[in-house]
């Protein structure tokens, strides 16, 4: 029979399995909400020139969301391109040449969960203060830096698990071969662990796409038109054009306001999703 003891801790771990089901039921149902009124909003504005026109410069029906599509674009890369070495570095230090709780290591990890928990208009602020104000001007380029901020933590911790996945055999077959560190990191270890590395990558360039407190700050100052210059002036984007659409008093922006929500949207449903596949592609790689 069982006894009082194990009674209640059964009931104590039914109860908790419910509230975290429930809780997990609780934030699908939200997704669910969120997505579902987003689409029967955005979807009457979605067309062919929605996508490959610019805004009307003075308001008013028309138009589209080209060039905030292409200044997303260019920022959220470039961010990419500024984080993405900086993390996979910091994830081989903490892997391969870190000692296991030195303090240096333990700084670094330190420093990366404080970086994750770091409000974005901080971040904004900082890079305000940093880049724009000595600058007296907004960039594409001040914005790129704020996401690669947002975006580093994300891709070093993800790396880091990766590479703590990569089989032990490996490190030490290179090892019995006399493979200078540098080499096996570049030739096996790093090849191996590519697509969780690259998963990683794309689940923060989807964090960091819908970012818009720290744009509003130092990239929020542009005029309608496609531009490929992200240095010296402010480069439109999705996140800032929904915020001053829904603050204006036009109808027809607010439409656009709806329908740039639902292009967002989906690009970050894509990315993810892409990211999911290709870290289940990684895994059946390494045998996980």
């Amino acid at each position: 029979m069982a006894s009082g003891n194990l009674r209640r801790r059964e009931a104590v771990s039914r109860a908790i399995s419910g509230l975290a089901t429930a809780s997990s039921l609780v934030a699908v149902a939200a997704l669910v909400i969120v997505t579902v009124a987003v689409v029967r909003h955005g979807a009457g504005a979605l067309s062919l020139s929605f996508l490959v026109k610019d805004p009307p410069q003075f308001g008013g029906p028309g138009g589209g969301i080209a060039s905030a599509i292409v200044g997303t674009s260019l920022i959220v890369a470039m961010a990419a391109i500024i984080a993405t070495p900086v993390g996979v570095l910091c994830a081989l230090y903490l892997v391969e040449f870190s000692a296991p709780g030195s303090r240096p290591a333990r700084a670094m990890r330190l420093a990366l969960d404080l970086m994750q928990g770091l409000p974005t208009v901080v971040v904004g602020l900082f890079i305000f203060g940093l880049v724009v104000k000595p600058a007296q001007a907004e960039s594409g380029f001040a914005g790129s830096l704020a996401l690669a901020i947002i975006m580093l933590p994300l891709i070093a911790r993800s790396s880091q698990e990766v590479l703590l996945t990569v089989p032990r055999g490996l490190r030490d077959g290179t090892d019995a071969l006399g493979v200078d560190r540098w080499r096996a990191i570049m030739t096996v270890i790093l090849p191996t662990a590519l697509g969780g590395i690259l998963t990683g990558t794309i689940l923060a360039v989807a964090r960091a796409a819908g970012e818009t407190a720290p744009l509003l700050l130092i990239d929020g100052a542009f005029t309608p038109g496609t531009t490929v210059q992200l240095f010296g002036h402010a480069v439109p984007n999705i996140p800032v054009l929904i915020f001053t659409a829904v603050e204006s008093a036009d109808p027809s922006a607010f439409a656009r306001a709806w329908g740039a929500a639902l292009v967002l949207l989906a690009l970050i449903l894509i990315a993810n999703v892409g990211a999911r596949v290709l870290l289940a592609r990684s895994r059946a790689r390494m045998g996980l």
